[in-house]
């Protein structure tokens, strides 16, 4: 195992008064990497809604009426214009999604490993989150130039029933190890605001720092509270407990991108100097990251510029 930290340590940090916590996490991360760089990514979805999911926070789930269609699928052509119009907007990663459960073998699979192989050639990185993978799957991935793979835990085992009943904790788990056993690089994250406790935060974050190897990613994702979805009602959580996972994630993952994804928009420029202070060093660019909106990419550039980062290392 890469660390040491149990889950009393990791409750420990967490629980640290919050502007020491920022402080130590603002160092560990200048130990370990550049922090002045900003990484920028963005998301390709595919296929869109129709998922035989029932995540309680998605509007893709077919099991959730919301303004989401059945199943809406791209062709080739228009992936391509969207990873264009990405360049522009200043990406050098690109991240395929698809709305499956599991990942099927049929031409759609040999689609995305194609255009997979395009956008390599295009000197941009290429992922992908589609579901769970089998070791093939993987490895046909990894040989067409794909760098890495999400597959988001989103909460604690103990509370992740309460949100997913259409596959568990453990099969999430289990996907993630076999990701690091065919060497490809490893993205997964949770979501704030579900209605989970600060233990089930830490907890979390304890499933993670536990994996056999550093993730590439972690992504942190803020509710957004979508109608049609059973948590259509849930309040936003305070910026402080964003803030605090992020920094708790950032001393026990000290070599791995956090990732400032879904909810960002909801947050002032303010707020979000303060999650990359505390060690988010990773952002989604591009106006909706699936089916939500995101942060514009103006008020991006000119926030990045203000607060001296270089882009994309």
């Amino acid at each position: 195992m890469h660390n040491s930290f149990k889950l009393q340590d990791i409750a420990a940090i967490y629980n640290l008064p919050l502007l020491k916590l920022i402080a130590e996490a603002a160092n560990i991360h200048s130990i370990h990497q550049k922090h002045t760089v900003m990484y920028r990514n963005t998301l390709v979805s595919y296929k869109t809604g129709g998922c035989a999911e029932d995540c309680a926070y998605c509007s893709q789930s077919s099991r959730h009426k919301t303004n989401v269609g059945p199943s809406i699928r791209l062709s080739e052509k228009e992936i391509m214009d969207q990873v264009e119009e990405a360049v522009k907007h200043g990406s050098d990663r690109i991240c395929l999604s698809a709305s499956w459960k599991n990942v099927p073998d049929n031409e759609e699979f040999e689609m995305l490993i194609n255009v997979g192989k395009a956008i390599r050639k295009m000197g941009l990185h290429v992922c992908a989150t589609l579901g769970t993978i089998t070791r093939q799957q993987i490895v046909r991935l990894r040989e067409a130039g794909f760098t890495a793979y999400n597959h988001n835990i989103d909460t604690s085992e103990q509370f992740y029933p309460q949100i997913i009943s259409t596959r568990t904790f453990t099969q999430r788990i289990e996907t993630l190890k076999l990701l690091q056993e065919e060497k490809m690089g490893c993205c997964s994250g949770g979501i704030v605001g579900l209605g989970e406790s600060h233990d089930d935060r830490i907890a979390m974050l304890h499933s993670l720092a536990s994996l056999p190897q550093p993730l590439f990613t972690f992504p942190i994702n803020m509710l957004v509270a979508i109608e049609g979805t059973p948590l259509e009602n849930m309040q936003p959580v305070s910026v402080w407990d964003l803030v605090r996972v992020i920094a708790t994630a950032r001393i026990v993952m000290p070599s791995t991108r956090i990732c400032l994804a879904a909810g960002r928009k909801q947050l002032s420029d303010e707020a979000q100097a303060l999650c990359f202070l505390a060690g988010a060093n990773s952002v989604f660019v591009g106006e909706k990251l699936l089916t939500t909106p995101n942060a514009t990419p103006g008020n991006d550039a000119s926030l990045f510029e203000t607060l001296g980062l270089e882009l994309n290392g």
